[in-house]
């Protein structure tokens, strides 16, 4: 598997930051300089130089340099990889789920239990003016000329991005969807029958245990780490022990963790299901939402015998409720453009008109660019207020992309019961019970930073210090 020479660059300057060579605040040296003193090209200390950002540890300072960042004054622990009991069990969880998120839809309350990013931060004002381009000149037959695969130039514009990106795709292959969560909910119905075993991971995103249990099928949790995403090694152990029949995974700045899979995890991963013809249901949700100028290709790059069923969307990056989203389905597109068929026929028409004139029109890359630039600087934002104002012991992720962080409290800190004070403050946060089919990760919450950090902001961040400590 290995790590990539810029990772271990990035190691063992963030060892001699944390060793107490470098103090907050300081200028680090140039890039010609590491590149002279460990014998590796630019190019590897500029990667090095972004990974230490998107970590929070540095931070970079226009036509200045780089610098330590204020926030390793007091640098926080990771979390340790979790450790999930290793039997099936049948799903029960959709109560809790329900009864956490329905008290967090006040747009008063300070979201940070919320699943989508600020909608600031989206192009509302050009998404209005494709949807009236779009559908002013919209033909009658545009309204059933491609049911259920969908749109045909917004299949186009999404083949043409995975290509680029460097993944085999053709127009042809891909079937939009209401939103992803549809698209992974069909992927789920097309390769298993109720009363199987599916393996997903833990903790994990509350959607793909509420679809299991709806279908009657049955779980086994796999150890997420909270840098380098699902363990292959558990994985492996549990596709000798149980009958698996297909995995749900987050490949990419996982949920709630933001865990990122590496490359060769990904083609280890793609490799060791195959080995046992086992389908992955691969929820690529926030692969665009990376820190920094590298793109992270999902596992359905390496997928060379059709077992892949590749799903995303647009709700977290450009519409959050347009609800359009695709399916990448691999050897089952038959049958899922089928079910479709059988049950929603197709995504909203005028919405992905919409988005196919945006893409066409519109300048997705450059609005991604500006919303990855904004998400990177809130992480910074919310790592630096809790590592100042959180005044107990607390470990946190560090996560590459996405929007979440994931902090384990104090042993005892009941994170359901944090959820009911916050809220009569103000205050939503993600409570760790409702990301395991067992209600673990009791002293765990999940926080989301998608949202501009202002005064509000750093006021609940206060708040809910007060309430752990009161807690305590």
């Amino acid at each position: 598997m290995g790590t990539k020479r810029y990772e271990s660059l990035a190691d063992s300057l963030e060892a001699l930051i944390h060793d107490g060579c470098l103090q907050p605040g300081d200028r680090i040296p140039s890039v010609r300089q590491v590149s002279a003193q460990y014998k590796v090209s630019p190019s590897t200390v500029f990667q090095a130089y972004r990974l230490l950002e998107s970590r929070g540890v540095i931070l970079t300072r226009a036509r200045s340099g780089h610098y330590v960042s204020e926030q390793v004054g007091r640098l926080l622990a990771e979390p340790l990889i979790s450790r999930p009991a290793r039997d099936s069990c049948d799903v029960d969880v959709s109560q809790l789920v329900f009864s956490v998120l329905r008290t967090a839809k006040d747009p008063q309350v300070v979201p940070f239990g919320s699943a989508f990013p600020s909608p600031e931060l989206f192009p509302w004002a050009l998404l209005q003016r494709s949807l009236a381009r779009a559908n002013r000149f919209a033909s009658p037959w545009s309204t059933v000329q491609h049911l259920p695969a969908g749109n045909e130039l917004l299949r186009r514009h999404i083949a043409w991005r995975h290509l680029a990106a460097g993944m085999r795709v053709s127009p042809d292959e891909v079937i939009i969807t209401n939103g992803s969560l549809e698209g992974l909910n069909l992927c789920l119905q097309a390769v298993t029958r109720p009363g199987d075993v599916v393996a997903i991971e833990s903790p994990g995103f509350y959607a793909a245990q509420q679809a299991l249990e709806r279908l009657n099928l049955r779980a086994v949790e796999i150890p997420v780490e909270p840098r380098d995403g699902v363990s292959l090694a558990a994985l492996s152990e549990a596709l000798n022990k149980h009958p698996i029949r297909a995995c749900w995974f987050m490949t990419n700045y996982q949920n709630p963790v933001g865990a990122l899979l590496p490359e060769a995890k990904k083609r280890e991963l793609v490799k060791l299901l195959a080995h046992h013809d086992v389908p992955l249901i691969e929820d690529d949700v926030y692969g665009e939402l990376y820190f920094g100028d590298t793109y992270q290709r999902p596992a359905k790059t390496y997928d060379e015998h059709g077992l892949v069923l590749y799903c995303s969307s647009f709700s977290k990056t450009l519409a959050p409720g347009y609800r359009v989203g695709w399916v990448l389905p691999g050897r089952f597109g038959e049958k899922i453009e089928q079910m479709k068929l059988m049950t929603t026929l197709s995504a909203s028409v005028p919405a992905q008109l919409a988005i196919a004139d945006f893409l066409e029109h519109g300048s997705y890359d450059r609005h991604l660019r500006k919303l990855r630039i904004a998400l990177q600087g809130q992480h910074q934002k919310m790592a630096q207020a809790i590592a100042r104002i959180f005044r107990f012991e607390i470990k946190v992720t560090r996560p590459q992309g996405g929007y979440f962080l994931w902090l384990e409290l104090p042993q005892g800190i009941n994170a359901l019961a944090l959820n009911n004070h916050a809220l009569a403050q103000g205050i939503s946060v993600a409570p760790g019970p409702i990301f395991s089919i067992k209600q673990e990760y009791k002293n765990f919450i999940r926080l989301n930073f998608g949202h501009p950090h202002t005064d509000k902001v750093e006021r609940a961040v206060v708040t809910i210090n007060d309430i752990v400590v009161s807690m305590s």
